[in-house]
């Protein structure tokens, strides 16, 4: 049972389903694991103990009886607070939604369970997936330093996965909150496209800018729990009907000769000297095993991350309409100034900014005839603290660097994978994105899978 808590996702699976350890004993072992580093963490929002436990014995028993639902089986995994689940509160980060228990469960915790999984609990989050945690609820610590910023929203599934509290856990990127988290607590985390995975029992932030994707230690694991949830929902819309391919089978496939975009000058000129090394470390490891580097120019993302923000305001606005501006004293600051912002954006300079997305999501497909994938930073800038990030709305450079690399993939819709690239001076974790054609996640996760294969930064682990 030694650091049982360390072992990957898959591996924790295989040793259930062979029955060489119960996923009832894996469960209480994690249980014991929160009940001991939460009150240093808190990572989660809510712990379903009992509900856990019954799950896990259920697991243990169709497995006795020869029935193995998949990777997942009896594996525990954790949810980010925004996902509806019926037996269990879901505030989305609010204090107004506090003690709110939805009349159904979402269609991922459906799928969830059809695959067997176990659910630990929600997970800590900003208030509404926006970028400030409410100032009534306790925000997470980064398991790699108090003072280092955890990255949001999905702050709680960055911490609990990265301090191994669970083997898994869902988060949701509207404009770069899958991404902030992994690359700040040194994980691996996929933003799938747009539409792949269903937003059916999700709380919005922006409908058209919200995904929901996997967070976890490795490309394997978090390609397993893609697999899991992707598909076509009927009570979502919005979802793709597009093939969900086997992500598993095609991952290790390797990238001789994948054409990997790099554009020098926004990638590795904008960005802090020790992220500039780590990445072209990286340039030069994927190019090592057999990628080819290919000189890209990036549209202008800073122009996008300024547009961002006037388009995620309007559509929080109108997902807050039956409690803002009536209820606003039960809001934080930075999301009520978020939605006063959308009730000022007129529908002219609505349209202009949907023009302008269009065209954005035009040219960044367009890079896609010339590469399979293209490389990014993940943010400008290595080992944030939460004094530096509480300039983020009034320093112009702190925000074009944070939002710059991530804002304009969630206005496109394109598929990223986040992963662990090296670590600062003072230990903190850096990472970097590898960008996909739109429903193209399989070359991300190749990608993604052959550099996990030739270097050990996301088997890195705080110090706990």
């Amino acid at each position: 049972m030694q650091n049982l808590h360390y072992k990957s996702l898959l591996e924790i699976g295989r040793l259930i389903q062979s029955q060489e350890i119960s996923s009832v004993d894996v469960t209480q072992y994690l249980l014991n694991r929160i009940a001991a580093l939460e009150p240093r963490l808190h990572s989660f929002f809510f712990v379903m103990g009992e509900n856990a436990l019954i799950a896990a014995a259920q697991a243990d028993a169709e497995i006795a009886e020869g029935v193995i639902r998949g990777p997942l089986h009896g594996v525990p995994i954790a949810l980010k607070d925004l996902i509806w689940t019926k037996d269990a509160p879901t505030t989305h980060g609010m204090a107004i939604h506090q003690g709110r228990l939805p009349a159904e469960d979402s269609t991922i915790v459906e799928r969830f369970k059809q695959a067997g999984a176990v659910i630990l609990g929600k997970l800590a989050q900003t208030e509404s997936a926006f970028a400030d945690h409410h100032p009534q609820l306790t925000r997470p610590d980064n398991p790699w330093g108090a003072d280092l910023w955890t990255g949001v929203s999905s702050s709680g599934s960055g911490v609990a996965t990265a301090a191994g509290l669970c083997y898994g856990a869902i988060g949701t990127d509207t404009g770069g909150s899958i991404r902030f988290p992994s690359n700040a607590n040194g994980v691996t985390g996929i933003k799938p496209t747009w539409g792949r995975v269903t937003r059916h029992g999700a709380c919005e932030l922006a409908a058209s800018l919200d995904h929901i994707g996997p967070m976890a230690r490795s490309v394997a694991d978090a390609a397993a729990i893609l697999q899991a949830i992707a598909g076509r929902d009927a009570k979502d819309p919005t979802s793709s009907s597009e093939p969900v391919p086997d992500c598993l089978a095609l991952m290790t496939r390797g990238i001789h000769k994948l054409r990997i975009g790099v554009d020098a000058g926004w990638a590795l000129d904008k960005v802090d000297e020790e992220t500039r090394a780590a990445l072209q470390r990286a340039i030069v490891t994927l190019a090592d095993l057999g990628a080819e580097i290919v000189e890209i120019t990036m549209p202008d993302t800073d122009e996008a991350a300024a547009d961002w923000s006037a388009l995620c305001a309007v559509e929080t606005a109108l997902a807050h309409e039956e409690t803002y501006p009536a209820q606003k004293a039960h809001y934080g600051p930075g999301l009520a100034g978020l939605l006063d912002l959308g009730h000022q954006v007129s529908a002219l300079d609505y349209q202009r900014l949907w023009l302008k997305r269009a065209a954005l999501r035009g040219n960044i497909s367009a890079l896609f005839t010339e590469v399979d994938l293209i490389l990014s930073p993940a943010t400008a800038y290595c080992g944030l603290t939460w004094e530096t990030m509480s300039r983020f709305g009034t320093d112009k450079a702190l925000f074009d660097g944070v939002l710059r690399y991530t804002s304009a993939f969630d206005m496109s819709g394109h598929p990223t994978i986040t992963l662990p690239c090296g670590q600062s001076r003072s230990g903190a974790p850096i990472g970097f994105q590898l960008v996909a054609a739109h429903f193209d996640e399989v070359r991300a996760i190749q990608g993604g899978w052959a550099w996990q294969q030739a270097t050990d930064w996301h088997k890195q682990h705080p110090d706990l």
